[in-house]
């Protein structure tokens, strides 16, 4: 029965789309190339599982700048540097709307800075977050912390039995940082209490990642009712409110563990601009949790993923392996462990974390944009409330920009001025412009100084019986894009 009325809905929705085009004048705004579209889907069916990948083939057929119908959602996908570049330059704040995607908006309390809609509150938000937690200062402080558990990780990895899980330890490393810097406090204390909180971010990111019939659907969001990830979006929503909730009420009864270092914590600072008189912005709970939700989510998954990679492509490529450890046992040569102030001599590792990042960056699609008014680009009109994907994967491997593009070659960056902090347009793991991540200098220096202790410290291999092909590159589904099965690794270590 509720098949039959099911497909009755679908019917009659087909009818009116097609009733709709029928009235549609004939002349049309030159819109961008791309696919020819199905009735009422759109290009919906050619997203795939891995969209970054199949946009990337079609922009090849299509061109750089693609139009697409997604449901009932104007698309634009961005495949070039060119293409970046002359959006970035010249139509910046044109293209910093963010859609209102359903996930997002109800895990971030409509209120995360990554996923909020341009205008007064995300530019005052964001404002506080560069200037109070993210500035050169404030990570600078947290230096203790990023060693302490890197030294962590060392000691799981020497105390490992066969081969080591490094996917686990990995993310266990940037769980504990990002919470004492967030939180004041290793896992909140128990081991319980630290794998519930992953598997619980796990989630919140499967979440993020997942589909929403109302993303592409706008006007018909009863839909999401038949979505069997409705109910497991509310039940994430409530285990995540919860704990911030009492994160929030142990910060201000005074009830949390003292910080581990001489400094405020995420939440003491957010409490503290909260109370401020004269701050432009009266912040509510509800933002201090949004802004929570950006911090553990993007800064432990972009962490861990890029430090997967980047172990895996070493795997992958001995020669380059070798030259890094080298670089590193050479510059701290009669040292214990490495530290922060030794990486800046450390250049072939941080080439090594560059062509990393180009190859995976870790949301190879960015946070999709949405345009604010209508514009022209390359003689193509682009209507308002365009939702925009920039497809960093397939920027960062055009063969105008990189010689051999798809093939691992650290050496490239060597004598190059290409960074990925948003200034050079042939790589944008990061993003760029306005709306480009503000936690880039966040993340670098845990990705750079866990990644120099591993090859400091150990010699890397397959596994007993398993050779360099064995190694499953694969890619797994999600707005982070992780290596899907686990890098398991045999660790010797180097005396």
């Amino acid at each position: 029965m509720i098949s039959l009325v099911v497909s009755g809905i679908l019917a009659l929705l087909f009818m009116l789309w097609w009733v709709k085009q029928l009235r549609k004048p004939r002349a049309e705004k030159r819109l961008p190339p791309g696919p020819m579209k199905l009735p009422f889907i759109g290009n919906l069916h050619q997203l795939g599982t891995l969209p970054h990948r199949t946009l990337q083939d079609l922009s090849r057929k299509h061109g750089a700048l693609m139009f697409l119908q997604l449901g009932s959602v104007p698309t634009l996908v961005v495949s070039s540097a060119e293409m970046a570049r002359e959006i970035f330059k010249n139509y910046d704040s044109v293209f910093s709307g963010r859609p209102l995607l359903h996930a997002a908006n109800r895990l971030g309390y409509g209120s995360s800075v990554s996923f909020a809609p341009y205008g007064e509150y995300w530019r005052e938000m964001r404002r506080i977050m560069i200037l109070e937690l993210l500035s050169p200062r404030r990570v600078q402080s947290f230096q203790a912390v990023r060693l302490e558990e890197v030294k962590h990780l060392l000691h799981s990895v020497a105390l490992s039995h066969g081969s080591v899980n490094l996917t686990e330890l990995v993310l266990t490393l940037t769980n504990n940082v990002v919470c004492r810097i967030a939180l004041g406090k290793r896992d909140r204390g128990e081991a319980d209490n630290a794998n519930k909180l992953y598997e619980m971010l796990k989630e919140t990111q499967a979440m993020l990642g997942g589909f929403f019939p109302v993303d592409f659907f706008p006007r018909l969001g009863w839909l999401n009712r038949f979505s069997g990830l409705q109910h497991r979006l509310e039940k994430s929503f409530r285990e995540m409110d919860n704990f911030y909730d009492q994160v929030i009420k142990d910060h201000v009864n005074g009830s949390s563990h003292k910080l581990e270092t001489a400094h405020e914590d995420v939440v003491d600072v957010l409490l503290r601009v909260q109370k401020d008189p004269n701050q432009l912005l009266a912040i509510t709970d509800d933002q201090i949790k949004g802004v929570l939700v950006d911090i553990f989510v993007a800064g432990t998954d972009t962490a861990s993923a890029t430090m997967i990679w980047t172990m895996s492509e070493l795997i992958k490529n001995p020669k380059t392996m070798k030259r890094a450890r080298e670089e590193i046992r050479e510059v701290c040569k009669g040292k214990d462990i490495v530290e922060e102030c030794d990486l800046s001599r450390l250049l072939y590792l941080k080439s090594v974390v560059k062509e990393a990042l180009r190859l995976h960056p870790p949301a190879p699609l960015l946070i999709p944009r949405e345009t604010t008014q209508s514009c022209t680009i390359k003689g193509f009109e682009i209507p308002v409330k365009t939702r925009v994907l920039v497809n960093a994967k397939s920027i960062a491997v055009d063969p105008n920009c990189w010689e051999n593009p798809t093939e691992f070659f650290p050496e490239r960056f060597l004598d190059s001025p290409i960074d990925f902090k948003g200034q050079h347009f042939e790589m944008l793991p990061f993003g760029a412009g306005r709306r480009g991540c503000p936690g880039v200098n966040f993340a670098m220096p845990l990705i750079e100084l866990a990644l120099a202790n591993l090859l400091f410290h150990f010699d890397w291999d397959m596994p007993l019986g398993l050779g360099i092909q064995d190694l499953d590159m694969e890619e797994a589904i999600g707005i982070t894009i992780h290596k899907k099965a686990h890098l398991r690794l045999k660790a010797t270590t180097f005396h």
